[in-house]
């Protein structure tokens, strides 16, 4: 609201320059986030467990199911997980949210020498900053915005963000989950189903960096063969481990 009213306000030629500008950031950071979390576990643990399961000379009809029960548990822990995070985000931000209003009600003097502070610390002198200072006091809501975004840090969450989170991170830790499952289900024989499940996991844990690093600003290809190189560390060990266990 406080956005809007600013916007209204703003001078015509200034508005215009607005109209006439785009801005070009990618703006989709939680998405990706979830489905970073979601595909990165979901691509590496089941793949781990059907490469241990082929080491212990499981048949791929173990493999599958284990595999999946996996996946089934794991989304849910995974989605679980996410929904308890952007719950907990928006809870710390409704208590800071009151205790900040309180604070402006209870001791306005001392709020505004914290945003005069806040101001300063950007370079702008005294007698530059005292006007938005009144302005703000004029404006409870507004000033309470910009206590939120600049003293705490903290932007206001989308009040959806927890379910969607649970929803983004649970799918893609299942389509992430099922990759390294497809060959046993269609080869019998687990020792033969696992060369082929190494050969599409790696491949989409080395498109799947580089995806990650290209949205996340990273370099691409270092991004694509760490993950690659996490994957295939993650199954040789368990596959190592079952060899030994189960010769």
């Amino acid at each position: 609201m406080a956005a809007q009213n600013s916007r209204a306000t703003i001078e015509p030629e200034k508005q215009t320059l607005l109209n006439h500008h785009k801005e070009k950031h990618f703006t989709a950071g939680e998405v990706v986030r979830d489905i970073i979390i979601g595909v990165s576990d979901g691509l590496t643990v089941p793949f781990a467990l059907a490469a241990g399961l082929s080491g212990a000379n499981a048949s791929s009809s173990i493999v599958i199911t284990a595999g999946i029960a996996e996946v089934a548990a794991g989304a849910i822990s995974m989605g679980l997980g996410g929904y308890l995070a952007a719950k907990s985000e928006a809870d710390h931000y409704t208590r800071e949210l009151k205790r900040e209003e309180e604070e402006i009600i209870n001791v306005p003097d001392v709020e505004a020498a914290e945003v005069a502070e806040i101001l300063a610390e950007y370079g702008v002198e005294p007698h530059e900053y005292a006007p938005v200072v009144n302005a703000l006091r004029k404006r409870p809501q507004a000033w309470l915005d910009f206590m939120m975004k600049f003293e705490l840090g903290l932007e206001k969450p989308d009040p959806r963000r927890a379910l969607q989170s649970a929803f983004n991170i649970a799918v893609s830790y299942i389509l992430g989950g099922l990759v390294p499952l497809l060959p046993y289900m269609f080869i019998p024989r687990a020792q033969d189903a696992v060369v082929a499940s190494v050969v599409i996991t790696i491949a989409a844990l080395l498109i799947f960096g580089y995806a990650k690093g290209y949205f996340t600003g990273n370099k691409p290809v270092k991004s694509a063969f760490q993950t690659a190189l996490i994957g295939a560390i993650a199954s040789a060990a368990a596959f190592g481990i079952a060899k030994v266990i189960h010769p």
